[in-house]
């Protein structure tokens, strides 16, 4: 267990495998560490499915969150169509991994990568479903050229990507986007699957101007579909997917796009319309907490399934203590870690922490500033929540999944293991 730095310290994995099937209290674990609640991660998986079928959309739950087969597989058994990935190593590992439908929302232009998608999602006998973005017409050129020359059994799913003015990537007009689409459609190597677009770089408050912002663009990308129907580039009775919606704002996109979803082909063609929302899978208290449609609208609500532990090291200063968590270990992009409750030195419950305070991180060390009359001592643990998920995953090569971070005693089930490059 050298390699883990989660686990209980000097423990072989098959005495830590016995300390499991005994009972392995969380308390156990060495700090600094980071747990995943399994109560809270299959309330938002189940959540997220029923908020999805109401909603008339699929969803392509983003793997860059967690990159961990075990959660990818929960959302796949939850009814998600397949794993959306970024970057061609992660579209690698789900290949590995077997997963059926991959979406790289992403542009594909390293030769060895689209080599390596020919030999193993574009053979005849692969099970593999890959689609690819594309925004610029030269894209496609090297798209087609590469795999061409790496003699590809199948045509490589595309979809074209419209984007707007201070976003992200994207062709930047529908005019420009609409010449792309017919370029795919004109490569032999290349299908014309669908039209696709990402909101959440547009936007970053739930206030009703970035609302209003956000939703201008996905009627823009509603549009360039049209377009492409219009033009007769889809090939003939082949599906068509539309997909947007990160984690921020994916009941706007229900709402722009849901109609168009039409599996059954009643309307015309067979059309998908696929959130990539990722995030959800364990939420947090931090960003997405703020700013998760589930706030805006109804009852329901996603549950944070990730927490920090640390333990106090220095008290160097009234009003300052210092633990043993740093940035090798909490997410401090999206906002510092958030003091929640602490378990006092030498004893077993969990008491509120009322007014504390992360203001610092170091590598390894983050700054507490309690009010007064509140006082830490050295050995006292506390629990942290976190902000943005995706950079709570790759600092760790696996997670202790306890049972439920919300009772008195949660327990350790298993260890769940991430693959980060």
């Amino acid at each position: 267990m050298l390699s883990s730095k989660a686990a209980p310290l000097g423990l072989s994995r098959e005495e830590l495998a016995a300390r499991i099937d005994e009972g392995l209290p969380a308390r156990s674990l060495p700090t600094p560490v980071v747990t995943l609640s399994d109560a809270a991660v299959t309330h938002n998986v189940t959540t997220m499915a029923e908020w999805c079928r109401e909603a008339g959309v699929g969803l392509a739950p983003h793997g860059k969150t967690t990159m961990s087969l075990e959660l990818w597989r929960r959302q796949v058994d939850a009814g998600a169509w397949g794993i959306t990935v970024a970057t061609p190593w992660q579209l690698s590992v789900a290949l590995e991994w077997g997963i059926p439908r991959v979406m790289l929302a992403n542009a594909l232009v390293q030769p060895a990568a689209l080599e390596h998608v020919a030999r193993v999602a574009l053979a005849e006998s692969s099970a593999s479903e890959v689609f690819v973005w594309a925004d610029g017409l030269d894209t496609v050129a090297i798209m087609a050229e590469t795999l061409r020359g790496a003699g590809a059994a199948r045509p490589l799913a595309v979809l074209v990507e419209l984007g707007a003015s201070g976003g992200r990537t994207g062709a930047r007009s529908r005019e420009l986007a609409l010449e792309i689409a017919r370029a795919v459609a004109e490569a032999p190597e290349l299908r014309l699957a669908g039209v696709c677009g990402y909101e959440g770089a547009l936007a970053h408050t739930p206030d009703e101007a970035a609302l209003g912002v956000v939703r201008g663009y996905l009627e823009e990308l509603r549009a360039f579909h049209a377009d492409v129907e219009a033009a007769g580039l889809y090939p003939e009775d082949a599906e068509a997917i539309v997909t947007a919606g990160g984690s921020a704002y994916f009941d706007v996109v229900a709402d722009v796009l849901a109609p168009l979803r039409d599996l059954a082909g009643e309307r015309g063609r067979v059309t998908e319309v696929l959130l990539r929302s990722g995030a959800y899978i364990t939420h947090d208290d931090g960003f997405y907490r703020m700013i998760t449609p589930l706030a805006r609208r109804g009852s329901r609500r996603f549950q944070p399934a990730t927490h920090g532990w640390a333990t106090v090291v220095s008290t160097p200063e009234p009003g300052l203590a210092l633990v043993d968590a740093g940035k090798r270990d909490f997410p401090f992009d999206e906002g510092l870690p958030e003091p929640q409750l602490v378990r006092r030195r030498g004893a077993d419950a969990l008491e509120p922490l009322e007014g504390a305070t992360v203001t610092a991180l170091n590598d390894q060390h983050a700054f507490v500033s309690t009010p007064a009359g509140v006082e830490l001592r050295v050995g006292d643990v506390i629990r942290f929540g976190l902000s943005h998920p995706c950079t709570t995953f790759d600092k760790w090569r696996e997670l202790p999944l306890v049972d439920d971070v919300d009772l008195p005693e949660p327990r350790v089930l298993r260890f769940v293991p991430t693959t980060f490059g």
